[in-house]
């Protein structure tokens, strides 16, 4: 782990820049090069069990022209993953959301939980998934669709929740998004403007995108309580440097 006085560092869908994303591969590898966590995504098969996966069409990855959610949890788990030439050789497969939380606790490494836009037609396989859950300290919740958030607030209070921006967040209305604890962002936003909004609407700060070439990694504002990044190793280093 990195020192305390330092800011959070995540890996975002595991050290994806090492290893192929999502993969328990990519979250071994982020746990070896030092990360403080990782970020995952949550997608939901046909019968609605959680699997960490990014996309909801299998295409990118699987090289199959369905949607995550059409599939049910056997497919899910027989596909093999990877780059089109490597694919046939490839050992990745799509892990499930309840073996990777079983890792993470049995590392007590903290999981950012993206919740994906196929919950949104299976909001009761979110409250299913909420009932019963224990996660490492430190874990959290993030997601574009504010009302996933207002699930997870309603059934796990003590559980934070991080809105991820867009173009439509209304800024200046920040402090009425009541189920949200925390803001995550696109490096580009990291401005006085936005910040300062975070600060006054009582709301954390997590960026995304950071590749270790930022010069604010360094001198953060107070508001920020983490970096998602491909390249933990890489952000990890330059804090230790300043």
């Amino acid at each position: 782990m990195s020192n305390d006085s330092f800011i959070p560092v995540f890996a975002h869908r595991g050290a994806s820049a090492y290893a192929l994303e999502n993969s328990f591969k990519a979250f071994e590898k982020a746990l070896e090069l030092g990360a403080d966590g990782i970020e995952i995504d949550i997608q939901l098969s046909k019968e609605g069990t959680p699997v960490v996966f990014h996309d909801p069409q299998l295409s990118r990855l699987a090289g199959i022209n369905k949607l995550v959610n059409e599939c049910t949890i056997e497919e899910l788990l027989s596909f093999k993953l990877g780059k089109p030439w490597r694919r046939l050789f490839s050992t990745y497969k799509i892990p499930t959301f309840e073996a990777v939380l079983a890792w993470a606790n049995s590392q007590q490494l903290p999981l950012n939980i993206e919740l994906k836009s196929t919950i949104l037609d299976n909001k009761s396989a979110l409250i299913q998934m909420l009932h019963g859950l224990t996660l490492p300290i430190g874990s959290h919740f993030s997601s574009f669709h504010y009302e996933l958030l207002e699930i997870v607030k309603k059934y796990k209070p003590h559980y934070e929740t991080a809105l991820i921006a867009t173009k439509k967040l209304k800024w200046d209305l920040l402090s009425d998004y009541k189920a949200i604890d925390s803001v995550h962002m696109h490096k580009k936003y990291y401005k006085p403007r936005y910040l300062e909004v975070c600060v006054a609407s009582g709301k954390a700060c997590r960026f995304y995108a950071i590749d270790g070439n930022e010069t604010f990694l360094t001198n953060p504002h107070p508001s920020v309580i983490g970096w998602i990044t491909d390249y933990p190793d890489i952000v990890i280093a330059k804090q230790q440097r300043q």
